[in-house]
C-alpha cells in the first residue's frame, strides 16, 4: 500500500514509499468492531479508561492493524484506523449504554484478550466469543446476589462491634432494600432515586425499631451504618481515581458526576429520613463511641474477609475467585487496624491498607487468572466510612452542628484515600508483575 509521495522541486517525481499492506476492507470493519465490544464490556465492568485503550490497542495490533487511535469517554468509545494518505481512514463508535457489574463476564473477557494477543483465536471466532460473552446470563441466580448482599451487611454488622442480632436485622434490611431495588430497576426508575429509597428504607427501620424499643440492644447508629457500607460498596471510586491520575479528565468528571449524584441520593433518603423522626420526636444517639477496628483481632480478620467475600459473591464473582477476595478484604481490615494502633490517622491508614490491597491483587491476579479490579474492589469495600458518614449527617441533621461538614469531609478523604491507595498499589505492583512474568516465560525454557 502506498503510504505518501514526495515531490522534490526541480526533479522528477520521486519514487513512492511502500509500506506494509493493511488488511481489506471487511476485516478492518471486522476487527474494529470486536475491538470495540470487548472495550465496551469492560468499561460496563467498571475497568479504567487506560485500561480500555491498553486492551483496545492490543486487539488491533494483534490483527494487523497496527495504526490505531482509540478515543475513551465515559459514555462512548472511538477508534479509527489509519490507512495512510492514498486510503481513507476507518473510524467506529460504539456507545456504552448500561452497566452492570459482573465479574464472571469481566473474567472472560480477559481471558478471550490473553487469547487474542498471543495468536491463539481467530479475528472471526473472538467476535463469535464476545458476542456469547455479552448475552451471557449472570452466572447464578438473582436471589443469590440477594442472599450475598444481605451476607455482606451481617458480616459488616461483626466488623463495626455488633453482635449476632444486629447482624441478623442488617442482614433482613438489607435484602429487603435489595429486592425493593430490584422492582424499581425494572421499572426503569433513575439509579439516584433507587439510593434514596435505599437510604430511607435503612434508616426508616433503625428509627422504627428505637421508636417502638422493639431490639433494645440493636443500636440505629451501626444498624445505619451498615447499610451505608453496601449502599456505598457498589460505586465505580477506584476506576473514578484511576481515570483523574491516569489523565482521562473527561472519563473521570463523569464518573465523579455519577458517584456524586448517587451518593447524593444516599445521603438525601437519610436525611429527610432522620428529619422527619426529629419532628416526630424520635431521635437516637451517637454519643457512644464506635468500637475501635481491632478490638477483636480474630473476629476483625473474619468479619473483613467475610465482607468482601460476600460482595465479590454478590458482584457475580467466578466461585475460584472468593478466596482471593476473602484474603483481600483480610489483608486490608488488618492493615488497617494495625495501624489505628500506632495512632496513625483514619484517612493514612486507610491509603495504605487499600495500597497493600492494590499491590498484592495487581501480582495474584494473573496467575489466578482474576481481573485485578476484583481484588482491589473487594478489598478495599470493608473500610468504606459507613460510620463516619452517618455521624456527619446526624450532626448536620438531628443536632444541628456544623461540625458534621468536616465529619463529612472526613469520609469524603477516606474514601478517596482508599481508591487512590488501590491504584497506586496496583501501580508499583505492575513491574513487579511484569518480572515474574518473564522469570516464569525463562523458566518454561
Amino acid at each position: 500500500m502506498r503510504l505518501w509521495r514526495r515531490r522534490v522541486p526541480g526533479t522528477e517525481r520521486a519514487r513512492p514509499v511502500e509500506g506494509p499492506s493493511l488488511p481489506d476492507d471487511s476485516t478492518v470493519h471486522l476487527v474494529l468492531d470486536l475491538a470495540l465490544r470487548v472495550g465496551e464490556a469492560q468499561m460496563a465492568g467498571g475497568a479504567g479508561a487506560a485500561d480500555v485503550t491498553a486492551t483496545i490497542l492490543a486487539v488491533t495490533t494483534a490483527y494487523g492493524l497496527p495504526h490505531t487511535e482509540v478515543d475513551v469517554i465515559y459514555t462512548s468509545i472511538t477508534v479509527s484506523c489509519h490507512r495512510g494518505t492514498e486510503a481513507a481512514p476507518v473510524t467506529s463508535m460504539r456507545v456504552v449504554r448500561g452497566r452492570s457489574v459482573d465479574y464472571t463476564r469481566l473474567a472472560a473477557v480477559e481471558n478471550l484478550i490473553r487469547r487474542i494477543t498471543s495468536d491463539g483465536v481467530t479475528a472471526a471466532d473472538a467476535v463469535a466469543e464476545i458476542e456469547r460473552i455479552s448475552r451471557a446470563d449472570h452466572p447464578y441466580p438473582r436471589w443469590v446476589a440477594t442472599v450475598a448482599w444481605a451476607g455482606m451487611a451481617g458480616a459488616v454488622a461483626f466488623l463495626v462491634g455488633g453482635g449476632p442480632l444486629l447482624a441478623a436485622t442488617a442482614a433482613l434490611v438489607t435484602a429487603t432494600i435489595d429486592r425493593v431495588g430490584r422492582v424499581l430497576n425494572r421499572r426503569s426508575l433513575p439509579f439516584f432515586f433507587q439510593q434514596v429509597v435505599g437510604g430511607a428504607l435503612a434508616t426508616s427501620v433503625a428509627l422504627a425499631m428505637y421508636a417502638t424499643d422493639l431490639l433494645p440492644t440493636v443500636r440505629p447508629s451501626l444498624l445505619i451504618a451498615t447499610g451505608i457500607v453496601v449502599l456505598l460498596s457498589g460505586l465505580s471510586l477506584v476506576g473514578t481515581v484511576q481515570d483523574a491520575i491516569t489523565g482521562y479528565n473527561v472519563t473521570a468528571a463523569g464518573r465523579t458526576v455519577e458517584v456524586a449524584l448517587l451518593t447524593a441520593g444516599l445521603i438525601a433518603g437519610i436525611v429527610l429520613t432522620l428529619r422527619a423522626g426529629v419532628q416526630l420526636g424520635v431521635r437516637t444517639s451517637v454519643s457512644d463511641p464506635l468500637p475501635p477496628l481491632i478490638s477483636d483481632v480474630p473476629m476483625q480478620f473474619a468479619a473483613g474477609a467475610a465482607t468482601s467475600a460476600f460482595f465479590a459473591l454478590a458482584s457475580y464473582a467466578p466461585v475460584r475467585a472468593l478466596p482471593m477476595a476473602a484474603a483481600a478484604g483480610a489483608v486490608g481490615t488488618t492493615s488497617y487496624g494495625l495501624l489505628t494502633l500506632t495512632g496513625t490517622n483514619a484517612i493514612a491508614c486507610a491509603a495504605v491498607a487499600a495500597t497493600v490491597v492494590g499491590f498484592g491483587g495487581k501480582i495474584v491476579s494473573r496467575r489466578l487468572r482474576m481481573p485485578p479490579l476484583l481484588v482491589a474492589v473487594a478489598g478495599m469495600v470493608p473500610l468504606l466510612p459507613g460510620w463516619t458518614t452517618y455521624r456527619g449527617l446526624y450532626q448536620l441533621t438531628a443536632e444541628g452542628d456544623a461540625a458534621g461538614l468536616s465529619t463529612l469531609v472526613l469520609a469524603a478523604g477516606t474514601a478517596l484515600a482508599l481508591a487512590s491507595g488501590v491504584v497506586l498499589g496496583e501501580h508499583l505492583g505492575r513491574p513487579v508483575r511484569t518480572g515474574l512474568g518473564r522469570l516464569a516465560a525463562r523458566s518454561r525454557r
